[in-house]
């Protein structure tokens, strides 16, 4: 497989700097998860690591060798796009095989390859139709097994199952998964899914405006996150936050009754996460706007006069609009008003 090394990588395209100095290390058998808003760089920092995009500073290392000008073909890196790619004249026997095709390997090789990844990705009863004939969820089998079959040093995902349907994603990051365990490939994979990013990565990185705000697991991101931009983007629904003002060992929410014991002066943002919430408790008061029951779950929407939060509650939760609700704190984030850079977490 392979290990990756990002070495301040820059990325402009006339005098709009992109990538504003990457540093990473991927790990031999990673599967590492890029998140951020559109226009952050994730696909452009895809796109430098399979060579179609020149990289403008920095360096990129692939197995310890310097690649900042190496062809695409002689990085060994498959890529799966968000849009299959797969030849619509070809059946999806010939589209699987045609880059061992262009790599001249022998015929009875290629056939014995593409028979083994058909039958691992369920594609077998599928080898001689055409992908017109073929379900959003075969066609993305497809493309990656049109990637597996050549046996790459790394793949990279781009956003590869955005165009299927809800049940159809949950089914393909269960394939993702057990492709990943079986292959024990190492794994770049731009996705905007939050649940995509926190159940199929070993690490994930953060991007905004082409900077990394934060590398970690899952749960590190999660739990401490570094920054109010982490906080808010990781996790649906997403941070509740309150600007407060600390003062003699106590703070208040700005705009609304009640004080906390918090030990920081000056101004900070409060951050609550749709999960942390204490229904029954003694902070904050206000009224029910809406319910969105979501099964085993309830997420109510409450107005608190100033601010508008949300809370995620068991079903059923006995809530219907218009009701009052008080509100209690579980755990809490801590982050500067001006930088936005992590202060504190706990629990009340």
């Amino acid at each position: 497989m392979a290990s990756l090394q990002f070495k301040n990588i820059e990325k402009s395209y006339g005098d709009t700097l992109v990538l504003k100095g990457v540093n990473l290390d991927v790990s031999d058998g990673e599967y590492l998860v890029l998140v951020g808003p559109s226009g952050c760089g994730k696909s452009t920092l895809l796109r430098c690591v399979a060579g179609l995009e020149e990289i403008t500073g920095g360096e990129l290392y692939i197995n310890d060798k310097l690649v900042n000008k190496v062809s695409p073909r002689e990085r060994d890196v498959a890529m799966v796009f968000q849009s299959y790619a797969l030849y619509p004249h070809m059946t999806v026997r010939e589209n699987m095989g045609f880059g061992l095709r262009v790599a001249r390997l022998p015929k009875q090789e290629i056939l014995a390859r593409v028979e083994e990844v058909a039958e691992s990705l369920g594609l077998t009863d599928l080898l001689e139709r055409l992908p017109g004939q073929l379900s959003g969820g075969q066609r993305q089998r497809v493309a990656m097994g049109r990637a597996v079959v050549r046996d790459p040093a790394l793949f990279l995902f781009d956003e590869p199952l955005s165009n299927l349907d809800a049940s159809l994603r949950s089914h393909m990051r269960l394939e993702l998964k057990r492709l990943h365990k079986r292959l024990g490939a190492t794994v770049i994979h731009v996705t905007h899914d939050q649940i995509e990013a926190l159940t199929l990565a070993d690490r994930i990185m953060v991007l905004n405006e082409g900077v990394v705000q934060q590398i970690g697991s899952p749960r590190e991101l999660f739990d401490t996150p570094a920054n109010k931009f982490v906080a808010a983007f990781i996790g649906s629904p997403s941070m509740n936050f309150f600007p407060c003002t600390g003062s003699n060992d106590e703070a208040s929410v700005d705009g609304l009754k009640g004080s906390l014991s918090f030990y920081i002066e000056g101004p900070f943002w409060l951050g609550v996460r749709p999960t942390d919430w204490v229904i029954g408790g003694d902070l904050f008061s206000g009224v029910v706007e809406i319910v969105e029951s979501l099964g085993a779950e309830a997420l109510l929407h409450i107005d608190l006069g100033s601010y508008n939060v949300v809370v995620q509650a068991s079903e059923p939760c006995g809530f219907t609009a218009g009701d009052t609700i008080s509100l209690g704190l579980g755990c809490y984030h801590l982050f500067d008003r001006e930088t936005g850079e992590r202060l504190a977490d706990g629990a009340l």
